[in-house]
């Protein structure tokens, strides 16, 4: 995942920007967002609390040539992650999506913000209701009532009424809805530009700095 647009992610914090951020992987199509989007976090210097759903591991077996420990227990994973991106295992912390005792299951928890990226239809759904069957819709289910930013890079087309009202049920509690949906103004010629176009909109509502595409105007 590494390339040359990592020299575009700032590595200092501002004292008020999001140090500490949950991101979760659901299993939609599109989990280059969520990498890319994990990379450029790590980049940045932020602590990350790294979650996947029993469907992203399926979804990036798929999509992705990488190849995941089997046994998927946590210390495998944890370990994975931590290699490829070169990080430190206090700045990359993985958590089994069953791990209910995990600081993103309270709202005495530590973290700043949520995304969920790429955010299924059906884990919408499982978010506006309430649901909190696995660590994702609970740590999601905190970010609301705690306040927090929650961001869900939505990712499916069409869509139904349904996936609609999830949307805006979740957009007046708070969250942002920040489809999958890259601009084309600055005229990229590899999809990884494509991929930086989405991954940039939401560092940009994490007021983390960047320079992933040219501003409008």
């Amino acid at each position: 995942m590494k390339n040359d647009t990592n020299d575009h992610i700032a590595n200092q914090i501002p004292a008020q920007a999001h140090e500490k951020i949950t991101l979760a992987i659901s299993g939609a199509s599109g989990v280059q967002y969520g990498l890319r989007l994990l990379e450029c976090l790590l980049q940045s210097g932020r602590i990350v609390y790294l979650l996947l759903s029993q469907a992203a591991y399926d979804v990036i077996d798929l999509e992705t040539d990488l190849q995941l420990p089997e046994n998927r227990d946590i210390a495998s994973v944890h370990a994975f992650f931590c290699d490829m991106f070169n990080v430190d295992t206090s700045q990359l912390i993985y958590l089994h999506e069953k791990e209910w005792t995990a600081p993103i299951a309270s709202g005495s928890g530590i973290t700043d913000a949520m995304v969920i990226c790429p955010c299924s239809s059906g884990m919408l759904s499982a978010i506006r209701h309430g649901a909190s069957n696995n660590l994702v819709e609970r740590a999601a289910d905190v970010a609301l009532k705690e306040k927090k930013q929650l961001i869900c890079v939505a990712r499916e087309t069409p869509l139904s009424i349904i996936h609609c009202e999830n949307m805006l049920a979740l957009s007046q509690c708070g969250a942002t809805i920040l489809p999958a949906s890259p601009g084309f103004y600055h005229k990229p010629q590899h999809i990884n530009e494509l991929i930086d176009f989405i991954v940039a909109r939401v560092l940009d509502h994490l007021h983390i700095t960047h320079d992933l595409i040219p501003r409008w105007g």
